[in-house]
């Protein structure tokens, strides 16, 4: 983040990745005063008491939310698992019925994604979401028919909707810029291990198949759906509430917590009165925030091998308890590169090499995918997909959080829209898996979409670095660059475009 310069001040500290990983700290000047109780403390306090407030964060926030998503994915992909099980069978589906099994679920998941998201700017503390979709997902081991399970998932989809996009969200009223890119790829670490998880859980569940005259796909539900039902019922009760009300932390770490994030992009949830309806109008009519609807429905359409990918192992050909756990190590893999980039990526303010290195992964795994019947080469390809679809899909978030930062009411709508707008690629991206071993209408599919994300986020960077050089310019330069979005307060705070 480029600041103004040379105006020292011992009363104002930065907020900058050294208070939490332990590094010297700067000073620097900014126009939002201290709050009272912490403006008498040293930097070496603010930084100390800092660093101890973010650990206790970490320690509570990032393993709730974690688990929380991993039962999401969980609930979500179980019908995935379910079609190695015999589902089709039990239900006389199709190929194409399958396929809308899977689509129909953002029928209901993507509309109340955005109401959802602008309604939890006004809530102090989350709910029950994650039993409410822990019952639904549990009932779909009661259907009989495939249009019993087209009803379960369309509610399946409504009762989800709440729970992502809050959630990146949430992390975004907690967590500072050079902050953010870490816990969000801990979010995805949780989500990737919950796919490998689920594959264990999978097979384990394959093991009931005929138990009190029982299918094994239908205790895969029973089982995963009582899982979320417990813990979003414990959860839900020790789960903080936002910085300046949060009953976690103290009166001071209250005030510190509300003051770095406000220091870094303007008045958030204690101090802005801006209305809900405002900040939805101030997404829609900002261009960034469709070119990065459009890349994330790109890479959601990339992330339909995902819903199929049970499947695409199963082309290797080895038996179903075989090809359900052949599908964990790809998500472990995975989990690990998201670590890995997302700590540069926080360190550094790196963002746009990382999509591209994503992109560049992902034509490699689609064109191995496309062109051989290897087995070795095939599972390579299989262990770089998860990576590659939620290496940018992550990246996008974070890119989306940054850049429109405030007024907090936009952010929230900017992120419901990138998650549902963009999500309606899976609908479409559900009908191309068609042609097995090779899939491929599905993997051109997808290399077509990787193509258009590079094109599109590498226009992007243009924009935004143009929009930084105007920032950097005369008064009505800088007058053009706050039409695009940016705020009196972030022009005063030094604020940019960061990681392009």
């Amino acid at each position: 983040m480029t600041t103004h310069s040379a105006i020292m001040d011992d009363d104002i500290l930065k907020v900058s990745p050294s208070h939490a990983e332990g590094l010297d700290t700067k000073v620097v000047d900014h126009s939002v005063p201290k709050p009272e109780s912490i403006r008498n403390m040293s930097d070496a306090e603010l930084a100390a008491l800092q660093k101890k407030m973010v650990r206790q964060l970490d320690c509570v926030i990032i393993p709730i939310v974690g688990i929380l998503y991993v039962f999401n994915y969980v609930d979500k992909s179980a019908l995935a698992a379910s079609k190695v099980y015999g589902i089709m069978e039990d239900l006389n589906m199709n190929t194409n019925d399958f396929a809308t099994a899977i689509s129909i679920l953002f029928a209901g998941y993507i509309p109340f994604q955005i109401p959802s998201n602008l309604i939890m700017t006004k809530i102090p503390r989350p709910g029950l979401s994650a039993s409410v979709w822990g019952t639904v997902s549990a009932l779909a081991a009661i259907v009989h028919t495939k249009e019993g399970l087209y009803v379960q998932r369309v509610f399946l989809g409504v009762t989800e909707a709440v729970f992502f996009p809050g959630v990146i969200y949430y992390l975004s009223a907690w967590y500072t810029k050079q902050e953010i890119g870490k816990r969000l790829a801990a979010l995805f670490m949780f989500q990737m291990l919950g796919s490998a998880f689920g594959g264990f859980l999978a097979a384990a569940c394959l093991t009931l198949d005929g138990h009190h005259g029982i299918a094994g796909w239908r205790w895969l539900f029973i089982v995963e759906g009582a899982c979320t039902v417990g813990c979003g019922l414990i959860f839900s009760l020790i789960m903080p509430e936002y910085p300046h009300n949060a009953r976690l932390l103290s009166q001071t770490e209250r005030d510190l917590a509300v003051w770095r994030l406000e220091n870094e992009a303007g008045a958030g949830e204690a101090h802005d009165d801006s209305t809900t309806m405002s900040g939805f109008k101030l997404a829609i009519l900002d261009p960034k925030v469709w070119a990065l609807i459009f890349c994330m429905g790109m890479i959601q359409a990339m992330g339909s091998t995902v819903n199929f990918f049970p499947s695409i192992v199963q082309t290797l050909g080895y038996g179903r308890m075989i090809t359900l756990l052949l599908t964990a190590p790809p998500y472990i893999f995975a989990a690990i590169w998201f670590y890995t980039f997302s700590t540069i990526s926080d360190r550094k303010n790196i963002i746009y090499p990382f999509i591209v290195v994503g992109i560049a992964m992902a034509a490699i795994a689609y064109t191995i995918s496309m062109a051989t019947l290897n087995t070795g080469a095939r599972y390579f390809a299989m262990m770089l997909i998860p990576a590659t679809v939620a290496g940018p899909q992550i990246l996008v978030y974070k890119t989306l959080n940054l850049h429109i930062a405030r007024p907090y009411q936009k952010r929230a709508a900017g992120v419901a829209m990138i998650n549902s707008i963009g999500g309606i690629s899976n609908i479409w991206a559900s009908y191309l898996y068609i042609d097995a071993p090779h899939y491929y209408v599905a993997f051109g599919t997808c290399f077509g979409c990787a193509a258009l994300l590079f094109t599109t986020i590498t226009v992007y960077r243009f924009h935004v670095r143009k929009l930084n050089r105007l920032l950097d310019g005369t008064s009505e330069e800088v007058a053009q660059a706050m039409k695009s979005g940016v705020t009196q307060t972030q022009v005063d705070l030094g604020w940019r475009f960061v990681g392009y």
